[in-house]
């Protein structure tokens, strides 16, 4: 079959370190052009990948199938309409949107066109989620009551990059990933609780969250900080069997910035393993699963192809977009939000 031709719409981090590596090593996928103002910096990592100015020019490319926005969040909601019209299927780097307004008027658009959204959450298929998820699977753990998420950072100085300064901060940034996780492994709480803040002397936008997910009984701890001089926990889970104790963040972005392709062996490989301790206070080490991104692409081929339906479909992606929404409601208004049952 004919590989489906993607077009990738920045090259900052997201487009240089996630979304490039991943669509040149996907059978099926080619990564035939890149949207940038550096073309420099594009042609010295793939020399043999077209270089353009301007999204225009590929709207306008009827050979062009797939288009990848890795852009500022507020330019992703009008250039994922322009893709859609212009016939074109969109992958979008979260978050999805910057309101839930915008991101419903991209599903709304994909809808008419008959074609596909596709958001970014990647950190599914991150080596310690998978692995948790064949422990929950595996009735290691039993019921869980309580799911801590952290995803903290030691850096002292207020940054000057838009990502600094995005409208929700940390929390926008990568409240995304941790939102994701909870909902996919958890589904819909009923209400949210947050505390979201600027900690940072001379800090643009929030730095802090602690938000909580209530459920029925479990609650889910989602904890972002850019102040923790000890930030390797990453997960702590309490079922009524076990706990998983996880320190430690995936390896997969780093080792794309060290230059490890995802088709080499180390791709994935996480060696720092979680520890399982069960109700009789054994303990053991849990070794992770291989992580990989790359499953994203994958789905993206085949739900392209007309072989699967999506992992990440859109109403996920909205779902997410709402407890963000919810969270940020609290935090201004000091009081928990429900989260209305669909």
């Amino acid at each position: 079959m004919a590989p489906i031709r993607a077009a990738l719409v920045g090259y900052g981090l997201a487009g240089k370190v996630f979304h490039a590596p991943l669509l040149q090593v996907v059978n099926g996928v080619e990564l035939a052009a890149v949207v940038s103002s550096d073309p420099a910096k594009v042609r010295a990592d793939l020399p043999n990948v077209a270089v353009v100015a301007a999204m225009d020019e590929i709207l306008a490319d009827s050979a062009i199938d797939l288009i990848v926005l890795a852009t500022p969040d507020h330019l992703h909601a009008g250039q994922a309409i322009a893709a859609l019209d212009a016939g074109k299927h969109v992958v979008i780097d979260k978050p999805f949107a910057v309101t839930i307004e915008d991101a419903r008027k991209v599903i709304e658009r994909a809808e008419r066109h008959a074609g596909h959204v596709f958001v970014f959450h990647n950190r599914r298929w991150d080596a310690d989620f998978l692995t948790l998820q064949s422990l929950v699977a595996a009735g290691e753990l039993g019921e869980v009551m309580h799911f801590e998420s952290h995803f903290d950072r030691m850096r002292l100085e207020a940054g000057e990059r838009w990502k600094d300064k995005r409208t929700g901060g940390v929390w926008q940034d990568l409240g995304p990933h941790l939102v994701d996780q909870a909902l996919h492994l958890l589904g819909t709480p009923e209400a949210v609780w947050a505390d979201i803040a600027i900690q940072k002397k001379g800090g643009h936008a929030p730095d802090y969250a602690h938000v909580v997910l209530r459920y029925a009984q479990t609650r889910a701890v989602l904890h972002l900080s850019q102040l923790a001089p000890d930030h390797r926990l990453r997960f702590l889970v309490h079922g009524k069997n076990g706990s998983y104790v996880k320190q430690g963040l995936d390896v997969q972005e780093e080792q794309s910035k060290s230059g490890i392709a995802p088709h080499e062996a180390s791709w994935g490989i996480d060696p720092i393993e979680g520890t399982l301790t069960c109700t009789d206070g054994s303990t053991r080490a849990i070794t992770n699963q291989r992580g990989r991104y790359q499953a994203f692409y994958e789905n993206v081929r085949d739900c392209l192809r007309g072989s699967a339906v999506p992992d990440v479909p859109p109403d996920h992606a909205l779902a997410v977009m709402e407890i963000l929404q919810a969270a940020q409601e609290s935090a201004r208004e000091r009081r928990e939000i429900p989260i209305l049952a669909k």
